[in-house]
């Protein structure tokens, strides 16, 4: 009866020691996931922290972007700096490209900060593109976008160029119909 006392006691003796040890573990597993879980929001934090310090960023070049423009369309002689266009502009021209510039640049910004989906900026894109004078300037400035390779503005500017063209196909004066909203966000 004796031996049947001692491997039942060192039977409970390895028992107790494996649910130690499994409790070990789990408690250690349970700390790590704690950790691992404290490092993921801090992450998401810091993205979060990141997309606001972009969309700060690009506000304000935004704002110098429209200063410098401001300035150009109130002086001719610094409008002449801008004057990369494919034919010679008059000064009024210009100043009008300059503006024309300065709606679709806004209209880019908005949608880069998260203001307009992909779908919204088409459409005010559809918009804005029904005045002459921004298709005008549009066309005097293809050569600037064809260097704008693998960027979001090239995708962006390839859209608009391809609304462009539904838009002078189209045999509709309902011009808010024409063209295919992008899909993808």
């Amino acid at each position: 009866m004796g031996t049947k006392s001692v491997g039942l006691r060192r039977f409970q003796s390895v028992t107790a020691v494996g649910l130690g040890m499994v409790a070990g573990v789990f408690a250690a597993v349970a700390a790590q996931r704690n950790a691992l879980d404290a490092i993921n929001r801090r992450l998401e934090r810091l993205e979060e922290q990141a997309g606001h310090q972009q969309r700060a960023n690009l506000a304000m070049q935004q704002r110098q972007h429209w200063e410098l423009l401001s300035k150009a369309i109130d002086d001719p002689q610094l409008a002449e700096v801008l004057d990369l266009y494919e034919v010679p502009v008059t000064p009024a021209k210009r100043r009008q490209y300059l503006f024309a510039n300065a709606l679709y640049t806004n209209l880019l910004c908005y949608h880069r900060i998260g203001n307009l989906s992909l779908d919204e900026f088409f459409k005010h894109a559809r918009g804005i593109f029904q005045n002459p004078l921004m298709r005008e300037y549009w066309e005097a400035t293809r050569q600037q976008r064809a260097g704008l390779k693998g960027t979001e503005e090239a995708e962006l500017g390839r859209m608009i160029d391809d609304l462009l063209s539904q838009l002078d196909e189209a045999d509709t004066d309902e011009w808010w119909v024409v063209g295919s909203p992008p899909t993808n966000e």
